[in-house]
C-alpha cells in the first residue's frame, strides 16, 4: 500500500506553504528519516523527512503553493 505525503501543518497559523525542492528524483529510491523535500512558509523554510522507504512518486510541481493537507507524492 502507497504512503501518501501531504503538505504538512508545521504552525499554528499555517494554511498553506510553497513547495521549493524536490530533493529526491521521482522514481527513485527514498529511505525513511532521509530528507524528501523543502518547503516555504511565510517566514521560514524547512526539510521535511520521508515517512517511509519505497519509490518515489512525485505528483507536486515545485515553485507551487499548496494548501495543508494537499497530496503532493506518494512512496510505494
Amino acid at each position: 500500500m502507497a504512503t501518501e505525503i501531504r503538505i504538512p501543518k508545521i504552525g499554528i497559523s499555517m494554511t498553506e506553504a510553497t513547495l521549493s525542492e524536490w530533493m529526491v528524483a521521482d522514481g527513485s529510491a527514498v529511505e525513511a528519516g532521509a530528507p524528501l523535500y523543502a518547503i516555504e512558509m511565510e517566514k521560514s523554510a524547512t526539510e521535511v523527512p520521508s515517512p517511509a522507504s519505497g519509490k518515489l512518486k512525485i505528483i507536486a510541481e515545485i515553485g507551487e503553493v499548496y494548501e495543508v493537507g494537499t497530496l503532493i507524492a506518494t512512496i510505494e
